[in-house]
């Protein structure tokens, strides 16, 4: 079984965002680690543009949105330092450009999952309900 380029070139682009989810995790661990405002934020993903030059770092914390918005600041502070231990630990001719982004899936799994919680526990009490008529 052959691969085709676009199939090599969608491997080679999951081994590099995987590689940056991992080396930008231990740096921004280390770096919340030094400050504390940082602790709360945690890195969901990584996702490479098409021409790999950006990479969009999502975070994500249990504050919300506006706790993000408020960190941003600071997360950008550390950009550059981060942008250079990245390309230091990687072995690529670039580093790509950091962007920060706050990740809302998670908040939408979360959501999905309580909506699904209620159906259930709703069906479980019609259920119930009607079993006591039955009963009567």
């Amino acid at each position: 079984m052959a691969l085709n380029n676009s199939s090599l070139s969608a491997i080679k682009r999951a081994q590099k965002e995987s590689l940056l989810v991992r080396e930008i995790s231990q740096l921004f661990m280390k770096t919340a680690m030094d400050d504390t405002r940082l602790q709360g934020l945690t890195i969901n993903r990584v996702k490479l543009s098409p021409d790999k030059g950006t990479c969009y770092v999502f975070f994500y914390t249990d504050k919300g949105e506006d706790a993000f918005q408020e960190l941003l600041g600071v997360l950008i502070l550390y950009k550059p330092s981060l942008r250079k231990a990245l390309a230091a630990t990687i072995q690529s001719r670039y580093a790509p450009e950091l962007v920060f982004k706050y990740d809302a899936q998670f908040e939408k799994e979360l959501r999905m999952d309580q909506i699904l919680s209620d159906i259930q526990e709703q069906e479980k009490n019609l259920v119930d309900n009607e079993q006591k008529e039955d009963k009567s």
